[in-house]
């Protein structure tokens, strides 16, 4: 596997961006359930890029980026604005770009997304993996929380997926050993703590972990409807930006979590599909009643989805205002082309007019008016 790295600038922001480049040749001998760029440092702190396992239940192609760097699980934070991309290797404008900004913590130390399908990225032609390689991209830039941002975030880590003290003692040691041996295997990072990670978990076989788990493992997928099934990809896509989303339901029962995830799929759908103009009165009264039970009843943290929502239901009051906006522009319009109308007819009066006048004066010339009141009368003598 070759690195580089390169700073760059995002065009038109000022944003300075650092490029670190993971070319993975040979990728269908390496070890994909635990496939990992080696640590790499971009402004001042280290990160790591992990491909999501390889297994037998895995259909898609996910990219993390992580925080390799030996933290306490409390009393940091990290924004970063970063773009992870699988570059293609036939034709750039296809490459696959997720980018973001997310807040790193003792509790979220890595975010990912879904790329493309396995069937997609395994197939040659669709410059993915070409000669068994594959180029990922990751450009980053940093900037350190105020330190009341920081408080209030670790205030809501949850501790229970937070590293102890001995775990991240050993993290330390562990980080230290690749710092002092760059040209070694990575050692793994078992004891960090992520986001949504199921890679590298030391439990025994068969156990999963709360940390570990997936949209899979919470529901029988096979069980769904064709309606519900529609809404997989987006749930999966959305418990891997937000996997507290997993997290929250661990432990409720199987028909909870089938209503909560179905509610959850109703309204990722309807935002990813609807249009602007499809959210009449119906389609807000519909959004709101699904939204409103979803806040109070299913244990989601939704503050990500929210002003989507609010943007959507908004849409209404919106297209009401648009109808009234053309209906004044036609009038406008409409008294436009009168006006232009009449004004023609008037210059044609006025043409006409002139015309006369003047016939007028003509006439008028050697022309006595008389009183044809007065009695004709004729003379006797």
């Amino acid at each position: 596997m070759s690195l580089a790295t390169r700073m760059d600038k995002q065009k038109g922001t000022g944003i300075d961006f650092e490029t670190f480049t993971w070319k993975i040749e040979n990728f269908s001998k390496q070890n994909r359930k635990k496939l990992q760029s080696k640590a790499f440092r971009i402004q001042g702190y280290k990160w790591r890029i992990r491909l999501y396992p390889l297994m037998k239940n895995v259909d898609h192609f996910s990219l993390y980026l992580m925080v390799a760097d030996s933290l306490p699980p409390y009393g940091w934070s990290r924004d970063a604005y970063f773009k992870l991309s699988l570059l293609n290797q036939l034709d750039g404008d296809k490459s696959v770009v997720k980018e973001t900004r997310q807040k790193f913590n003792g509790g979220y130390r890595s975010w990912g997304s879904f790329f493309v399908n396995l069937s997609v990225f395994h197939d040659s032609k669709q410059g993915y993996l070409v000669n068994d390689t594959c180029i990922i991209e990751a450009r980053l830039c940093v900037s350190d929380l105020s330190t009341v941002e920081a408080n209030n975030l670790n205030a809501v880590t949850p501790i229970s997926y937070a590293m102890s003290g001995d775990q991240a003692r050993r993290n330390s040691e562990s980080t230290q050993k690749e710092d002092d041996k760059e040209t070694e295997t990575e050692t793994s990072d078992e004891s960090e703590t992520h986001s949504w990670s199921p890679c590298g978990s030391s439990q025994t076989e068969g156990e999963v972990q709360s940390l570990d788990l997936t949209l899979k493992d919470l529901l029988d997928l096979g069980s769904l409807g064709k309606e519900e099934a529609a809404f997989v990809p987006l749930l999966e896509e959305a418990c891997i930006w937000h996997p507290s989303l997993i997290r929250s339901q661990r432990k409720s029962s199987r028909w909870f979590k089938l209503w909560a995830f179905t509610s959850l799929g109703q309204v990722l759908h309807l935002l990813k599909t609807s249009k602007a103009k499809d959210m009449n009165e119906d389609a807000c009264n519909r959004l709101h009643g699904l939204w409103e039970e979803l806040v109070k009843h299913s244990g989601f943290q939704l503050s990500w989805l929210e002003p989507y929502v609010e943007s959507a239901l908004g849409m209404k009051a919106h297209l009401e205002k648009t109808e009234e906006v053309n209906k004044l522009k036609d009038s406008v319009v409409a008294l436009e082309i009168k006006m232009k109308k009449l004004r023609g007819e008037l210059e044609a009066a006025e043409a006409e007019f002139e015309v006369t006048r003047r016939a007028l004066v003509e006439a008028k010339k050697g022309f006595i008016e008389l009183d044809f009141n007065a009695v004709l009368g004729y003379a006797m003598f």
